[in-house]
């Protein structure tokens, strides 16, 4: 009985991935399109060892003391043919491999973070980004050839991808399909890779991408760039980039959809008898009214002054919360001033007013929460 350990050069405890990359070794040294025809018989060794010791059933056969290659060997079950390859004949698993599996593919999509400023959610604007991804290789053009070179068709499976065998079973003489192990399916071999790309047509290079921000974006928004993604194996298409936003705080406007808010703290004297504010906004000094008498918690509302909207035209709104500041401390005379005032009004020693059930802080809240 064949050595099929020593054929590999693995020892009997060797793992399945050990026999792999024993197997590939030796098929790359040994196949017929390099080594030429006289490795031919050895080649064809390497790979009926390999499909013993990669197959569980068929090396813990082989490891009893059977050959499950060799003619009736494996007793009644067949010559190296388990039940798991009587189920993929019968039900597509080993025959539904149909032409080569093709070099070039598709290359996966990417998704990266982008941090984005108030202004810019705002307005809009156009960013570019520095982006390390797969391109094609400019050495080979995505052939993954060496220059002056190009693939052959396999000699094993003839350009097919697959290699078919026949087996005995208790079912008679049934034939499978497999991937072909000489040419991992491809049906073509490399003899002389790409130096640049080590045979993957494509290598890693940093770009400058332009990335068109619309207005009214706002966090967790993704933006689409179709085919500027990662080039695919084999100089394959291009996946899509994806830039998910993310907006930076802002230090003075809290955003609500497309509205802004800002809190302005005022004194006293100003919220009684109006004055005009200078504020420092996303469009740069607006002047605002605020007239005399205005309330503490008083919302004003600057019209157009806020974030775009992403799916349509006009922007948000501005919405000014108005925080009354009442003075801590007072020199003598302040407080002789706020007296008099008081006593103009008779407020010397105010009782107070207990708000109807229509007003106050109580029956806003339980509007704000009935719906009303």
């Amino acid at each position: 009985m064949n050595d099929y350990y020593a054929t590999l050069g693995v020892d009997r405890n060797a793992s399945a991935d050990d026999i792999k990359k024993a197997y590939r070794k030796l098929a790359r040294k040994l196949h017929p399109d390099v080594a030429g025809p006289g490795a031919e018989d050895e080649f064809k060794g390497v790979q009926r060892a390999y499909d013993v010791l990669s197959n569980p059933d068929k090396r813990q056969q082989y490891d009893m003391g059977v050959d499950p290659t060799a003619p009736g060997g494996g007793g009644g079950q067949g010559a190296g043919f388990g039940f798991q390859d009587i189920f993929d004949t019968f039900f597509g698993g080993g025959s539904a491999q149909r032409g080569p599996t093709p070099r070039t593919r598709r290359g996966q999509d990417s998704l990266l973070r982008l941090d984005i400023d108030l202004n810019d959610a705002a307005f809009g604007t156009t960013r570019e980004i520095e982006v390390d991804t797969a391109v094609v290789c400019g050495t080979c053009q995505g052939t993954c050839c060496a220059p002056g070179t190009s693939p052959t068709t396999c000699s094993v499976c003839q350009g097919t991808g697959s290699v078919q065998r026949v087996a005995r079973s208790f079912l008679g003489q049934v034939m499978t399909t497999s991937p072909c192990a000489a040419c991992q399916g491809f049906g073509t071999t490399i003899a002389t890779p790409c130096s640049e790309c080590s045979g993957e047509g494509r290598v890693r290079s940093r770009r400058t991408i332009s990335v068109d921000i619309p207005a009214g974006v706002e966090s967790g928004v993704r933006i689409k760039l179709s085919g500027q993604g990662e080039v695919g194996p084999g100089g394959g298409p291009a996946g899509d980039l994806y830039f998910e936003i993310r907006e930076r705080r802002h230090p003075v406007f809290t955003r609500r959809g497309d509205d802004i808010h800002c809190t302005v703290e005022i004194p006293m004297t100003a919220a009684a008898l109006g004055t005009v504010l200078t504020l420092d906004t996303l469009d740069g000094e607006q002047e605002v009214d605020l007239e005399p008498g205005t309330q503490p918690g008083h919302v004003l509302t600057v019209r157009g002054l806020g974030v775009g909207h992403l799916h349509g035209s006009g922007r948000g709104d501005l919405n000014i919360h108005i925080d009354v500041v009442v003075p801590s401390s007072l020199d003598e005379d302040q407080a002789e001033l706020l007296r008099q005032f008081a006593q103009s009004r008779g407020e010397e020693r105010p009782a107070g007013r207990v708000a109807s059930s229509g007003s106050g802080v109580f029956s806003k809240l339980r509007e704000k929460f009935s719906g009303r």
